[in-house]
């Protein structure tokens, strides 16, 4: 396992690979927040059953793997969708997921067609969404067939 990062790091989005998954399977969120989020397994299969749709990666800094994500990019539709977000509990509050972030927005812009980013989040205490609004999405006034509130950001 590489050495923790520091908060200047360069933050990267890898591909999951053999070498890499069992340090990205070991990442976790803390206990309070595992309700928001699934865990990297479970996301890493779906992705493996939705190959047509799902575009996940590793989020690392430095050399040191922080987080995961995963995309839902629908050929023709003019949203992608930010369907998986986390930083591990080691390295939150160090600036990681918001320049992961700013990474997917320009692997998003560079896609032809799309409009927006959108994603939705678990409504409670302790919930992401104060962390997507402060970079610039906002709630759309719309719930999923889950009951969870969507957000977007105009790109």
């Amino acid at each position: 396992m590489a050495d923790a990062p520091s908060a200047d790091a360069p933050v990267t989005l890898r591909e999951v690979t053999r070498e890499n998954l069992r340090e990205v399977l070991l990442l976790e969120v803390a206990p309070e927040q595992k309700r928001f989020v699934a865990s990297n397994a479970i996301s890493i299969a779906q992705a493996h059953f939705y190959p047509e749709v799902a575009w996940f990666r590793a989020i690392y800094a430095g050399e040191a793997p922080v987080g995961f994500l995963m995309l839902e990019d629908q050929t023709g539709a003019p949203d992608v969708f930010l369907w998986r977000f986390m930083i591990d509990q080691r390295y939150q509050k160090h600036g990681f997921g918001r320049r992961a972030i700013e990474l997917v927005l320009e692997h998003v812009r560079a896609r032809l067609g799309t409009s927006a980013l959108t994603l939705s989040h678990v409504p409670g205490e302790g919930n992401p969404g104060p962390f997507y609004q402060r970079l610039g999405f906002v709630h759309t006034g719309e719930k999923d067939p889950d009951g969870e509130l969507l957000m977007r950001l105009e790109l």
